[in-house]
């Protein structure tokens, strides 16, 4: 059994400890050479596509990188599943859209902003995930691998 002074050394030395490890941290995850944000590839199409993203508010029913709603597919990588002409068609389209029964609002899009829309979820599918995949339900995950 520890005496009290023994306790409060013990208590005051991991206190230390713990501190400075989150400090080395923390100035690790900052170094720019350790930066993922993929921030240098913004553009003013990135941009506009964001913004549209949010005007339409698409992440009431979508999700990017894990956020947003799960009613319709997670979009983090969806031009690398999809590509981008049936992106641009489902985006364009003046009817709505209706896979597996669920129906995605008709956007009718501009050429021009299903472009912007496209580089937006092209820049955000170059975000290195550390190895994450763009599936988020593990039940998905099954699906996937054709299980």
């Amino acid at each position: 059994m520890l005496s009290k002074s023994q306790a409060q050394a013990f208590f005051l030395g991991g206190t230390l400890v713990t501190f400075l490890i989150f400090i080395g941290l923390t100035i690790y995850s900052m170094m720019p050479s350790n930066d993922q944000s993929n921030h240098e590839n913004i553009t003013d199409e990135v941009k506009r596509g964001k913004h549209l993203w949010e005007e339409n508010n698409c992440m009431g029913c979508h999700s990017i990188l894990g956020e947003g709603g799960y009613y319709a597919p997670e979009l983090t990588k969806v031009v690398d599943r999809k590509g981008e002409p049936i992106i641009k068609a489902i985006l364009m389209s003046p009817v709505p859209w209706q896979p597996n029964g669920r129906k995605m609002v008709a956007y009718n899009m501009s050429e021009e902003d299903a472009e912007a829309m496209i580089e937006y979820f092209k820049w955000i599918g170059e975000i290195d995930l550390n190895g994450f995949d763009h599936m988020v339900s593990p039940l998905a995950k099954d699906k996937a691998k054709g299980k």
